[in-house]
């Protein structure tokens, strides 16, 4: 199932989940951070949702409240509300 979610307070501006029996095959996000978010998407890719919430939820950036892998997990909350 394709779930897309617009995040708050970060450089992306969408995130595009493929979502299959609670697990994340695959994540596209679109702007922030090429790289580094390209890697998180390889490394969550196989994983079951909660396991991805726990890890990432609460990370920071800078200064900042959130970051694109809390918001990772906030989409992964949202799905899990909607679902």
């Amino acid at each position: 199932m394709e779930y897309r979610y617009t995040p708050k307070g970060v450089c992306s501006k969408e995130m595009i989940f493929d979502i299959e029996d609670n697990i994340v095959k695959d994540l596209k996000v679109i702007g922030g951070c090429n790289g580094n978010l390209k890697g998180i998407s390889s490394l969550i890719k196989g994983m079951d949702i909660d396991t991805i919430i726990n890890k990432l939820k609460g990370i920071k950036c800078n200064f900042k409240d959130t970051s694109c892998p809390d918001q990772i997990a906030m989409a992964l909350i949202n799905y899990k509300k909607e679902v």
